[in-house]
């Protein structure tokens, strides 16, 4: 087992009421931190690539071959998926496939759910004759990811409940007033949607831009369908914090390894944390194998 689909896992954790985490990838020190998190833990992981953070970490193919021989020469024996986050178009989402994700998101969110609809079923159906999970996107989650501004769209229940019936997705992000990056305020979830929406889908829900929620919101969210939770932005926070100690503590510091390393180990932490917090440490071999 290197890298799985994660439409078991996260129907195992629907089940279960518990989460698994979601977190992206801005480097190898994000893989090295996170996969350590999780064996130690014992926990199913998400790890993803954002679809506009790609080139940056050097294509699909780099990306995929990279988290497989970091599982191999890791020694990590928890089920880990590599999810293509916010794919871009059909085309990106089957080039992540092509290139060995196990798992791809396709956002047509931006669209009408008409074509929405249509992205999705492609998507679905080249993923699906591969073993590869898919999740969908239905409204619109605010704040910045990755350079891109947008502000909150509530996801529609009845398109949330046409996009599922017609595209046989695995997991469904619906939009109920989660942001991407920071906050400003306390964020207020939109549960009674939410509510009705898990119930009229009947699979796993994803929300995206928890970083900052508090507690008792997510454990509410995860209570009505959320079994899957997408973190970056805390630990980008937590690594920055790290090396910014690090180079003020020492100015004359320049070894890359020895910079780099305190911002691993705040990632590895804050990873912990948010797995604790999910209820899904000690649940990797849950009907993982």
């Amino acid at each position: 087992m290197i890298l799985v689909s994660m439409k078991e896992m996260l129907q195992i954790a629907m089940d279960g009421h518990y989460a698994v985490g979601q977190f992206n990838l801005n480097g190898l020190q994000w893989a090295q931190g996170i996969l350590e998190a999780a064996e130690e833990e014992e926990s199913p992981i998400i790890l993803a690539a954002s679809d506009r953070l790609v080139p940056f970490l050097g294509g699909y193919s780099v990306i995929a071959a990279m988290m497989r021989e970091s599982v191999q020469e890791m020694g990590i024996t928890v089920p880990v998926a590599l999810h293509l986050d916010h794919g871009q178009s059909v085309d990106n989402c089957k080039r992540a496939i092509d290139a060995g994700f196990s798992s791809v998101m396709i956002d047509g969110s931006h669209h009408p759910i008409a074509e929405n609809i249509a992205m999705t079923s492609e998507v679905t159906a080249y993923a699906h004759a591969y073993g590869v999970s898919v999740e969908a996107e239905v409204g619109t989650v605010g704040g910045m990811e990755d350079g891109l501004i947008g502000g909150i769209r509530y996801a529609d229940p009845e398109e949330c409940a046409a996009l599922v019936k017609e595209t046989g997705v695995d997991a469904l992000a619906a939009a109920l007033g989660s942001v991407h990056g920071p906050y400003q305020g306390e964020p207020v979830l939109g549960f009674a949607e939410m509510e009705q929406i898990s119930k009229l889908v009947g699979i796993p829900l994803v929300l995206h831009g928890a970083s900052g929620i508090p507690y008792d919101q997510l454990q509410r969210s995860i209570k009505l369908g959320h079994a899957k939770i997408n973190i970056n932005t805390e630990c980008i926070q937590a690594w920055t914090a790290a090396v910014r100690r690090t180079l003020e503590a020492n100015p004359a510091l320049y070894d890359p390894r020895s910079i780099l390393t305190p911002g691993t180990a705040a990632i590895k932490e804050t990873v912990r944390g948010k797995i604790r917090e999910f209820g899904s440490a000690g649940k990797a071999f849950c009907g993982n194998r």
